[in-house]
């Protein structure tokens, strides 16, 4: 699937998302204690990296961020 504009709350503007991978999704279920995690992308944004659903723009609170892929 290719990105999709989105609005990033910690960007405070709209910016290009991407879906997570298996083990992002992996690290969001456990950090999270969803069942699923289908509907979180991923801000794109240089050094952001902030996390929302397609319906929400600020799900998580606090703002939660997907570390980097060495550090999942």
């Amino acid at each position: 699937m290719r990105d999709q504009k989105m609005y990033c709350y910690t960007c405070g503007t709209d910016e290009p998302h991407r879906r997570l991978t298996a083990d992002e999704k992996a690290w969001v279920k456990n950090k999270t204690h969803r069942k699923s995690v289908e509907d979180v992308f991923m801000c794109k944004a240089p050094n952001c990296r902030n996390l929302r659903t397609g319906f929400q723009k600020r799900p998580f609170d606090p703002i939660l961020r997907l570390p980097l892929r060495e550090d999942l």
